[in-house]
């Protein structure tokens, strides 16, 4: 069922807890102050269900020392019913209640003028006319006036109605799968433990559920959850909705706190915002005011930082940095207001932009760029600036999770001009597309050079890309490069996939290599020592790696003087034919010293090459023999160059 928050706006003692209590016969004063002075300090709540879904009234205190209060209520309201009551006219606290309710977007709204049996029709219908004034050119230019009397109940059943045409206008709360609730009030109930309340800005919130409470940071579950005085499983988007917690004390709760998704907040003192400032501001705001920041139920002291300019006149609207006074939480999208003198006045606000913002450049055209296309909502042009300016660094999920107004680890909405790149990093598409090629180039490069080696060192390309690429940007594009199969890792080398190393030879290393297959080839089962071959010649180590990796050369060791030893793979391919006629033809096999007569060899070069045709399955050890294994195995292995695919 849809439920649609209405804050009950206006001047102080204009009747606007009568007119809940009328609605609802629900009675939200509820202190013993509230109900000697006759007026509403705290907020209060109330509830009217009807067909199309549920009312949730939130009644703001109408005194102007009680605006914080207000504000802080009024930040989770999706309408406004303004009271304007008809025997006192608009007032201070109407102008100011309407003035927050606009910067904080509310477009839907309806006025009841209160206390009409006090005065005449006439009184009556030019309180009207003056509250139709006043809202034109605002979101509530064209909301229904209802006239009113709590006392003879006149007008209530047409107020009722006009607020039930609410239900049609205006989109639901999106539930992106992460909740938001700033607490509004915290207590205890005997046998239950502490609760705290207040209006489920976004997310839906369960029974279970693990939340995180801000600003201590704490891990708490849900015990219980009541929605408009119920017991409920779980609450919707917009819900006003008291919240049992486990595991908590009444002493760490209380208004301004925040219940949230685990990971959807992150503590800052920047934030970045789109700021309007009131046409009947008393004066022009400029960088470096001190100001009070207002949102959700946060109240906190912050310098004013213009992008574009150097003040903002009353009326105009600009991008701007609020530098506070200590680290707050909140999510893309919040509303806030600002209030500036003494006696404090609203003078703007409007909605935060980036929550966990950095110390930002002033006059720099790219901040600026990005800082107009999050104000007017064009997401995708704002993340593409900012990946520009965050050049070769690129952005981390958490960064456009922010933005986006979901906790990090939730899969992020794809956007022209961007490119994910594993584990967590987003670079601009030019950029990416000029760092591949880079690294593909630096990559061809190295093996041309080292075409005898098996592939190049990631520390190795540093040498020819661009000085300012970040390690672990190398590091991502290595990682997509290699999972596009563009790139081959192979024990902690590099090589492109596209090139045929034998290709990239020079003359000199075909030289050196085929002298060092001609070592080996002319040693055949007595083959050289590697130190003989190859000595402190760099080059010959390198083309004797190249002919191991390439199966040319096998490799085998000796186990007791703990040394390698390379046979060439004609070699070993004649020993596997020698040792398979010898087995074949004697029924209780041969010991070592018979098979390494049979190949022309000693026990120190026979001993590592028959252990090797073991694992080739060419012959079996059983005891001090070797017999025949399996034929058809062996036959297979042989076929198979089976030699050759065990040294590669």
């Amino acid at each position: 069922m849809k439920t649609v928050v209405v804050g009950v706006i206006g001047h102080v003692d204009h009747g606007k807890t009568a007119l809940v209590g009328g609605l609802t016969g629900i009675e939200t004063d509820r202190l013993a102050e509230e109900k000697r002075r006759g007026i509403s300090i705290a907020l209060g709540f109330a509830h009217r269900v009807g067909a199309a879904g549920t009312l949730a009234f939130i009644d703001m205190p109408g005194h102007e020392r009680f605006v914080r209060t207000m504000i802080a209520g009024a930040t989770g309201i999706d309408a406004a019913l303004l009271v304007v009551a008809a025997n006192e006219g608009i007032k201070p606290q109407t102008e100011e209640h309407l003035a927050i309710a606009r910067l904080i977007g509310v477009r839907r709204g309806v006025v009841a003028i209160s206390k009409c049996d006090l005065v005449s029709e006439a009184q009556a219908a030019a309180t009207a006319r003056a509250v139709r004034r006043l809202l034109d050119g605002t979101p509530l230019q064209g909301a229904p006036v209802i006239h009113t009397s709590t006392a003879t109940g006149a007008g209530m059943d047409g107020l009722a109605g006009a607020l039930d045409g609410l239900f049609a206008g205006g989109a639901e709360r999106p539930d992106l799968g992460c909740f938001h609730l700033p607490v509004d009030r915290a207590f205890a109930v005997p046998g239950f433990g502490p609760v705290v309340t207040g209006t489920l800005r976004r997310g839906s919130l369960h029974v279970g559920d693990t939340v995180e409470l801000w600003p201590s940071g704490r891990t708490l579950r849900v015990r219980g959850l009541h929605v408009h005085g119920a017991a409920v499983d779980g609450a919707e988007p917009g819900s006003r909705v008291a919240v049992n917690l486990r595991d908590a004390e009444l002493a760490e709760l209380g208004r301004g706190d925040i219940l949230a998704t685990p990971g959807l907040l992150v503590p800052s003192r920047w934030i970045d915002v789109r700021l309007e400032v009131l046409p009947d501001a008393p004066r022009v705001l400029r960088a470096g005011d001190t100001v009070q920041l207002m949102f959700g139920t946060t109240d906190t002291a912050a310098r004013l930082r213009l992008l574009d300019r150097d003040a903002l006149e009353p009326g105009e609207a600009a991008p701007a940095q609020l530098a506070c006074a200590e680290p707050v939480t909140a999510a893309a999208g919040e509303p806030y207001v600002l209030r500036q003198g003494s006696p404090a006045r609203t003078v703007g606000g409007g909605r935060i932009l980036d929550p966990a913002a950095v110390r930002r450049r002033r006059f720099d055209p790219a901040v600026v760029r990005s800082a107009h296309a999050l104000a007017e909502g064009r997401l995708a042009d704002a993340l593409a600036e900012r990946l520009a300016l965050a050049g070769e660094r690129g952005l981390r999920s958490a960064e456009l999770a922010r933005l986006h107004g979901l906790p990090p680890g939730r899969p992020q909405p794809a956007f022209p001009g961007a490119v994910p790149l594993p584990p967590d990093l987003w670079l601009a598409e030019p950029l990416y597309r000029s760092l591949r090629n880079a690294v593909l180039d630096a990559v061809r490069d190295f093996q041309a050079a080292h075409a005898t080696e098996r592939g190049a060192p990631a520390e190795r390309l540093r040498e020819r890309l661009p000085p300012a690429l970040p390690p672990e940007t190398l590091s991502a594009l290595i990682g997509q490069l290699v999972a596009d199969g563009a790139l081959v890792r192979d024990a902690g080398l590099l090589r492109r996939r596209d090139l045929n190393a034998a290709d990239l030879l020079s003359a000199g290393d075909r030289d050196t290599l085929a002298a060092v297959e001609t070592a080996f080839r002319d040693g055949g089962l007595t083959p050289p020592d590697v130190a003989e071959v190859v000595g402190r010649d760099t080059g010959r180590h390198r083309a004797l790696h190249y002919l191991a990796r390439a199966g040319v050369l096998v490799r085998t060791v000796d186990r007791v003087q703990k040394r390698e030893i390379l046979f060439h793979r004609d070699a070993v391919a004649l020993a596997a034919e020698r040792v398979a006629a010898a087995l074949a033809g004697s029924a209780d096999g041969l010991t070592l010293g018979e098979l390494a007569k049979r190949l022309g060899t000693t026990r120190k070069f026979g001993v590592p090459l028959l252990e090797h045709l073991d694992k080739l399955g060419v012959s079996q050890r059983r005891g001090d023999r070797r017999i025949m294994a399996a034929q058809e195995v062996a036959a297979r292995k042989i076929a198979g160059g089976g030699a050759a695919a065990s040294a590669s």
